[in-house]
């Protein structure tokens, strides 16, 4: 029996996020594991409240496609077989935790800043998803290119 059967990777798809890329393929390789990818994008809405005279559905669209656009390049560096990427509109961690809960995942991998101070205080991704979820979390430190 696999330590771990169906992986989630949450990435928020930077430069930092290729960091991750070893340690994925290197666990799933070890225990033998489906993996699969989410990255979600908070609808601009979010970001401004829903008060802008505008509209965004256009940019919206050309952040999903981007997006998609990255994540193929981000699962082709993987060099694992990728069981389904997942690029999402919402709430970064109930959205990890939906796709988590739906696929059936033992593990969600994330990177993490390793926050300090007031970041630390008013919290982050990578604790909101492990504070949520009902299956194991590993964070995977990642440092920001120098």
């Amino acid at each position: 029996m696999s330590l771990y059967k169906h992986i989630l990777v949450a990435t928020d798809l930077s430069e930092e996020s290729d960091q991750l890329i070893g340690k994925v393929k290197q666990l799933a390789e070890c225990t033998n594991a489906e993996l699969s990818l989410i990255h979600v994008i908070e609808p601009l809405s979010f970001a401004y409240g829903g008060d802008v005279p505008m509209d965004l559905t256009t940019i919206q669209a050309q952040l999903d496609e981007h997006a998609q656009n990255k994540m193929t390049r981000y699962c082709k560096q993987l060099d694992y077989q990728v069981k389904q990427c997942h690029v999402v509109s919402g709430h970064t961690e109930t959205e990890i935790h939906r796709v988590a809960e739906e696929q059936g995942c033992d593990l969600i991998m994330v990177g993490s800043h390793g926050r300090h101070g007031l970041a630390l205080l008013l919290g982050s991704t990578a604790n909101g998803i492990l504070h949520g979820a009902k299956c194991d979390v590993l964070a995977i430190r990642v440092k920001a290119e120098a």
